[in-house]
């Protein structure tokens, strides 16, 4: 069977490996909306006591506004390749800006948790798709010689949004009120939707293939199940409660359901005929191993930072902040060597960098210095920025035009699916090393209360804070674990200047026909 003709012209090579003025208002207009999305992940993480409180409801429930929103993330990721293919990356990108504003505005005006839930869900629906359209806008803009650089823009706002999402809604919620961490997408999704009307270039999409409705059934809610089961892990603080295994397994039959289905349709809702692409497979190899040891270890630190050292959540996100900073120093740098020399060599330096800075973690204490903890937070954000983005890179640039959407809407389904198992993976090996030690439990509920602590000998709050500083430094010894074997399949990433993608996906087809 031909194959369907591409919804778009293939955008012309570029002369120049520079990013011009076009390309950078291009990336500037998708950094805005990403950085919407991705700001909305974490800047409720802050506010779930607040909701608890405002709507007297236990914490559980209140953590379903961050739980709602991953899940419409995860249910929306799927049809966005078959959807930017059918009508467009524009059209769909100002459909998700505004669906994405719509649901922060009913946000603000919720009068109890359950529509506070329901409307984060509207919410997760449109910030689902911003990410892996911004991506697909900014690669046809870019072209594949300058794929590396382009994408380094973009992981600015991934790299910052856990670190200045908590910071952010701890100052707008100290000085103003829990509404305006929704009304403040307000203004800038008017921005971007009219910038976004305006830069864009205009798409004109043709009707090339069928919706895949069966794949939708089964990979949609399939996902959510799966990713909904994980994510209880940590409340339940057992993988083998009812709550976890039944909607995980479920899940996890539909999504196995849905690899057969694929593997036997000719345009699949996700198209797992990418993994032809050996660049490709490697690169989601990475990625799954990076996400789980990144966005899990994400949470100890400032956890640690809270419940052992007794800061607030805004200095626990400030006191964080070295680490986007370095991420900020070396991205740019890393995307001009990824665009001449391929992304193996960086991520591999990433990663390596990474490991120094998690070492240091790994010796943790209650009394650690905080200038030894920046500077090892600063040494992490270099090699981030030499890492997440690369990975991306390396999976994008040698996929040809067509491939783009379907491309990027894979790579950030394995994003968010790694993602959540690495937090509850994280998050339950803490617990467990915690609830092993009562007087740790006790000392951090003393450092939380100065009436309690006060009650308490001071020889046993040490003790208990120390035990409780070996628990988190423990569970760093898994996340380090987690990040040297990345090392791995990074290995095998392309290690040479991207080429024509249109040819390399060409003799990549071929080879397997």
């Amino acid at each position: 069977m031909t194959q369907p003709p591409d919804t778009q012209a293939p955008e012309p090579v570029p002369t120049t490996e520079k990013l011009d003025a076009g390309v950078l208002k291009v990336a500037g207009v998708v950094v805005i909306g990403a950085i919407m999305s991705i700001l909305d992940i974490t800047v409720v993480t802050v506010a779930i006591p607040t909701f608890q409180t405002q709507f007297d409801t236990s914490y559980a429930v209140a953590a379903w506004t961050m739980t709602g929103y991953t899940l419409a993330l995860a249910t929306v990721i799927p049809l966005t390749g078959w959807a930017a293919d059918r009508f467009g990356t524009k059209r769909l990108y100002l459909v998700a800006l505004t669906l994405f504003v719509l649901g922060s505005v009913l946000c603000s005006t919720a009068w109890n948790i359950e529509t506070l839930i329901a409307f984060r869900v509207i919410q997760g629906l449109g910030g689902g798709m911003l990410m892996p359209l911004g991506m697909t806008i900014m690669t046809h803009a870019a072209g594949p010689q300058r794929i590396g650089r382009v994408m380094a823009v973009l992981g600015v706002p991934m790299l910052l949004g856990p670190i200045c999402g908590p910071i952010l809604g701890g100052w707008l919620i100290e000085n103003f009120s829990w509404h305006w961490i929704f009304l403040i997408n307000v203004p800038i999704g008017i921005v971007a939707l009219v910038l976004s009307i305006i830069v864009f270039p205009s798409d004109k999409p043709e009707p090339s293939e069928s919706f895949d409705f069966v794949g939708m059934l089964l990979a949609s809610p399939g996902l959510a199940l799966f990713l909904f089961g994980v994510s209880s892990i940590p409340s339940e603080g057992t993988v083998v409660a009812g709550k976890v295994l039944i909607p995980a397994i479920i899940g996890a039959l539909l999504l196995v359901a849905f690899v057969f289905h694929a593997l036997r349709t000719e345009h699949p809702l996700i198209d797992l005929h990418l993994f032809r692409n050996r660049a490709m497979t490697f690169a989601v190899i990475t990625m799954v191993l990076f996400a789980i040891a990144f966005f899990g270890s994400g949470l100890l630190l400032p956890t640690y930072l809270q419940q052992v050292r007794g800061e607030s959540a805004l200095w626990a996100g400030l006191l964080i902040a070295p680490q986007g900073l370095g991420a900020m120093v070396s991205m740019p740098i890393a995307g001009r060597i990824v665009d001449k020399m391929g992304p193996g060599k960086v991520v591999m330096v990433g990663i390596a960098l990474i490991s120094v800075g998690t070492a240091f973690f790994v010796q943790l204490e209650s009394d650690t210095s905080y200038a030894w903890m920046l500077a090892a937070l600063f040494v992490m954000g270099l090699g981030m920025g030499c890492t997440m983005m690369p990975i991306m890179t390396a999976a994008i640039q040698t996929l040809t035009h067509q491939q783009v959407a379907r491309g990027t809407t894979l790579m950030n389904i394995v994003n968010q699916t790694a993602g959540s198992i690495g937090t509850a993976t994280i998050s339950v090996v803490l617990t467990n090393l915690l609830n092993g030690h009562p007087e740790a439990g006790q000392a951090i509920f003393a450092k939380a209360s100065p009436e309690v602590a006060a009650q308490i000998p001071p020889s046993v709050l040490e003790s208990g804070l120390t035990q409780a500083a070996h628990a988190f430094s423990n569970t760093f010894i898994v996340a380090l674990v987690l990040i040297v074997l990345t090392l791995i399949p990074a290995y095998f990433l392309p290690r040479k200047k991207a080429g024509n993608p249109e040819a390399a996906g060409a003799a990549t087809t071929a080879m397997h026909v």
